[in-house]
């Protein structure tokens, strides 16, 4: 999934945002996942959170009035947060047909053909908001990391990845375009299609669904999320060398081979290369 090498210059990331969309389901919660196109230029075939690049409209002034307060990641300021959660929510109705918003209850017949109407260019999202009375919740948006794309990849991004939870009625749906299909599963189920090669899973996506495993609701996510370290996470591509087997792995921060000492996530330190997948492994004793 990953293009990765060692002799690749380092490219400068771009801003990204992704939206980890949750509903509670008796006994514990789903999150909602999204397949994107096998063609696609960015983990094609892989199946992800909602999410994509911040775009410059997501950075306009007007959209101030528009939005509520933004949470922050660190020192950030004010226009740099909300331009991260209004392309969140943005991604999120554009690859899910799911929208957080604040006013009048669309139905998702509604929100589909809103998406639609973006789509074809007939309206932007600014006015189309404005016209129904609605303005952007950013204030249910849950910060819950920030991941880096390695220096090894060919494109990379700085990602705020949020939590938030399911407006009631929403029921999500891919776009058929850079998505081709989508699922409601808990992060345990997610995790075990994995393990039996039924999805594809990039290690941001993995570790997020591991740390989710044990929430019993929404709420139980949202004290999870606010455990968490938003510092950048970015993973190191290492060599790994074992009796008959060369490959390659991603050490995270406080891994002995990572330059950065503190671990910023829980879980294994990285996450090596078997079999074309990522697997997270502790590592290795001296």
């Amino acid at each position: 999934m990953l293009d990765v090498s060692f002799d690749r210059p380092a490219a400068t990331p771009r801003d990204a945002a992704t939206v980890l969309v949750l509903r509670n389901v008796p006994g514990g919660i789903e999150i909602f996942c999204v397949k994107r196109h096998v063609k696609s230029g960015f983990l094609g075939g892989a199946v992800v959170f909602p999410g994509g690049k911040v775009d410059e409209s997501d950075r306009d002034a007007s959209w101030k009035a528009l939005t509520t307060p933004a949470p922050r990641f660190g020192e950030e300021d004010a226009d740099k947060a909300r331009a991260f959660g209004i392309a969140a929510c943005r991604e999120a109705l554009e690859e899910a047909a799911l929208l957080l918003t604040r006013g009048p209850a669309l139905a998702q017949a509604d929100i589909v053909a809103l998406r639609g109407a973006l789509a074809r260019h007939e309206v932007s999202l600014r006015d189309a908001l404005a016209d129904r009375g609605l303005s952007l919740d950013l204030g249910t948006l849950r910060p819950f990391a920030r991941w880096v794309t390695p220096v090894a990849e060919t494109r990379r991004f700085d990602t705020r990845f949020f939590l938030a939870v399911a407006p009631s009625g929403q029921v999500g749906a891919h776009d058929d375009h850079e998505t081709t299909a989508s699922f409601w599963a808990s992060p345990a189920d997610v995790l075990s299609r994995f393990d039996r090669g039924e999805v594809e899973l990039a290690p941001p996506t993995h570790r997020s669904l591991e740390i989710l495993t044990n929430a019993r609701s929404s709420d139980d996510a949202v004290r999870a999320a606010a455990a968490c370290s938003l510092d950048p996470i970015c993973p190191k591509l290492v060599h790994v060398v074992e009796p008959g087997l060369t490959t390659v792995g991603l050490v995270l921060p406080g891994d002995p081979e990572h330059e950065v000492p503190e671990e910023r996530v829980a879980g294994h330190s990285r996450f090596v290369l078997r079999e074309g997948k990522w697997r997270p492994e502790p590592a290795p004793r001296p």
